[in-house]
């Protein structure tokens, strides 16, 4: 008689507008996946949540989720000062941990809680969607395929306007516009390229003190290869989500490199003329997210996301924020 896998029981810290797209829907054709608890601050609000989305067990406080011994692994949407002291939580009661981007408020708090991830043996991974789309992978393969020669620069942009009281322009909850888009740049940059670059420049415009509502970067490789990057939550270019390799031989062109699944396409115009293509939108980013976190806990599969990769990216963040002359996110002190 075949044995019964018991599925990997989720819980959600916080009631966060991204956690039923990125993973309450995600989990409902996945055999090996429940969403069976939820902890918030606002009690009112988690019943509600949890009830519009059949969650069937709500917590008092996020403590209490992270202890349940009925869950296995926790998803973490909280505001970005505290991603890194709750996934640490999480780790320390024994939970896989699924922590929205970016990974921690700056460098120094990644690299502890890597140090708890590795300590524990349990599964950390940095929700960089994209990264798990066929999108990703196509892009890869057109650079190392030589079709536009030899990479010389790479350029990504997410912009989007955003509202005035949202979270995420919140000092004491390290927001500002690299942090929330510029992650998602400097990740693909990251990732397009194979290596770790080097500010060279960076400038920005505050929304408020010390929070960025636009940031532009100027990164370098060690082998002569540049890049540029641009984010914004609310500048005169009010919608961008793009990527440009531009090689010796040619260049790419990608729409939407990070929500693929809505709209995507690849235009490369090379000595053999000009051409589009697009990648099949399903399954979705978080889909496949998904199932590359349950992969990770049930069979030791290896992820690019991981905790050394979060540490390098949040690495060339403190940089901007550096060369831009503004200090770097601190965490949140939990209540």
């Amino acid at each position: 008689m075949q044995q019964t896998v018991k599925p990997i029981r989720i819980g959600i810290l916080g009631a966060a507008r991204i956690a039923p797209i990125a993973v309450i829907e995600p989990a409902r054709p996945h055999e090996n996946v429940e969403v069976t608890a939820l902890a918030a601050r606002d009690a009112n609000r988690a019943k509600a949540f949890a009830a519009k989305h059949g969650i069937g067990r709500v917590h008092e406080n996020y403590a209490d989720l992270v202890h349940d011994p009925d869950i296995d692994a926790i998803y973490n949407p909280l505001p970005n000062g505290l991603h890194g002291c709750w996934t640490s939580a999480a780790l320390e009661a024994g939970k896989h941990v699924l922590c929205e981007k970016p990974f921690t408020a700056n460098a120094e708090e990644a690299e502890a809680v890597a140090a708890v991830a590795r300590r524990t043996g349990l599964v950390t991974m940095e929700a960089f969607h994209y990264r798990y789309h066929a999108l990703t992978q196509r892009m890869l393969d057109i650079i190392t395929s030589g079709e536009i020669g030899a990479v010389e620069r790479i350029e990504a942009a997410l912009c989007f306007p955003l509202l005035a009281k949202d979270i995420r322009w919140d000092w004491n909850l390290a927001g500002g516009a690299l942090m929330d888009a510029g992650c998602y740049a400097i990740h693909i940059v990251r990732t397009l390229a194979g290596a770790e670059p080097n500010v060279r420049s960076a400038r920005a415009k505050l929304g408020s003190p010390k929070v960025d509502r636009l940031m532009q970067a100027e990164l370098e490789f060690a082998d002569g290869r540049t890049a540029g990057i641009t984010a914004s939550m609310l500048s005169t270019r009010l919608l961008a989500m793009s990527a440009r390799v531009v090689g010796s031989k040619g260049v790419m062109d990608v729409l939407n490199p990070i929500a693929p699944q809505y709209l995507n396409n690849i235009t490369i115009r090379s000595e053999r003329g000009k051409r589009t293509e697009s990648v099949e939108k399903q399954p979705s980013s978080y889909g496949a997210q998904l199932r590359a976190f349950v992969a990770a806990i049930r069979d030791g599969a290896p992820f690019p996301t991981n905790v050394d990769d979060a540490i390098a990216n949040m690495r060339v963040i403190d940089a901007c924020y550096a060369a831009a002359g503004l200090p770097r996110r601190e965490p949140t002190k939990p209540k």
